[in-house]
């Protein structure tokens, strides 16, 4: 059930592109953890933590964020962390997810990358098998971390190359251009993997251009700020690059004041492909189905507005043509509960 009174797009089909699976971490499973492992953590209890989610920017939020990843330990642990979400999602109409994660920020505590992509992995193939939620994930590279260092990371994940259908980019963007990973992405587009990049939301309109051009993304993660600059809308629009939109995310981090000013109609409204997705869910106050409820609670999006947001997730999709085709069906079939 979503965490707002609405909730008529609980039906919906829901494709989810942006979404952290260390950022699904509830204060209650990160305390659970933490007695399974021995760990410590800085929260007297799960409402302290919980109460700590008062971000000023990206740089605040990512210094919790890092912190209470510290719980992951084994490869039960990544399992557990990314069915809690499926299972929760499931309930909110997510049909499919491509979910980042970021390797560096455990394997610098000395968990193998192994345990890492095999618990995840186990996680999504338990909910093609449980609950019919297909995806794959996208290993991320930290901008904020040496590029030899995402490069080594890349080569270390070559013998899990079937577990993976992508890379990306992501951490904190102010101050850590796309333009150095350059030859990590053209490895990997060797490797034939998928790339995207997160661009745009902190960082000016011209890192959307850079990732685009540098790093050969297919897709660009947030990209609220290509509004900025007449051209790069020009440009997103008639090469119809997907934009991976997170509202809440945008709220929390204060990259607007309200949910209100917005600039997801702005967006709609000049022709780009705008989906909907959460980011960091356990952080950011709401899953897909929340999100969807919402943007269109704040923003007054009528039914067919929100069909084509769900829509155009699906079509930015890494998904095999078939299922692509499954989940647009779907889509398309659905009809508002009132």
């Amino acid at each position: 059930m979503s965490r707002f009174q609405q909730s008529r797009f609980t039906s919906l089909p829901k494709v989810e592109l942006h979404l952290h699976a260390e950022g699904t971490l509830e204060p209650e499973l990160a305390f659970a953890l933490a007695e399974r492992n021995g760990v410590e953590l800085p929260f007297a209890s799960v409402e302290d933590l919980r109460a700590a989610y008062d971000f000023t920017d990206l740089q605040s939020f990512l210094d919790l964020y890092y912190a209470t990843m510290a719980v992951l330990r084994t490869r039960q642990d990544f399992h557990d962390l990314l069915w809690a979400y499926l299972e929760r999602s499931a309930a909110q109409g997510l049909q499919h997810v491509e979910a980042f994660f970021d390797p560096q920020a455990h394997t610098a505590r000395g968990v193998p990358i192994d345990d890492v992509i095999h618990g995840l992995d186990d996680a999504m193939v338990r909910a093609r098998t449980e609950l019919g939620i297909t995806g794959g994930l996208i290993l991320c590279f930290l901008r904020d971390r040496p590029v030899e260092e995402a490069a080594a990371t890349l080569e270390s994940a070559i013998p899990f190359l079937d577990k993976i259908i992508g890379v990306g980019l992501d951490s904190a963007e102010v101050g850590f251009p796309p333009a150095p990973f350059a030859p990590v992405f053209t490895r990997a587009a060797e490797l034939g993997l998928h790339r995207v990049a997160h661009a745009g939301e902190e960082a000016p309109a011209w890192s959307i251009t850079q990732a685009l051009d540098t790093l050969g993304a297919e897709r660009i993660d947030h990209g609220v700020r290509c509004l900025d600059d007449p051209a790069v809308v020009d440009r997103l629009v008639r090469e119809q690059v997907p934009l991976t939109v997170c509202p809440l995310s945008n709220l929390r981090l204060q990259v607007v004041q309200d949910l209100a000013d917005h600039p997801l109609p702005a967006m709609i409204a000049a022709g780009l492909k705008v989906g909907l997705h959460s980011d960091d869910p356990a952080y950011f106050g709401g899953y897909v189905g929340d999100t969807f409820d919402a943007v269109a609670d704040r923003l007054g999006l009528d039914d067919a507005t929100t069909l084509t947001l769900a829509r155009n997730a699906a079509e930015g999709s890494f998904a095999a043509p078939a299922r692509k085709a499954e989940l647009m069906a779907a889509i398309e079939a659905w009809r508002p509960h009132s």
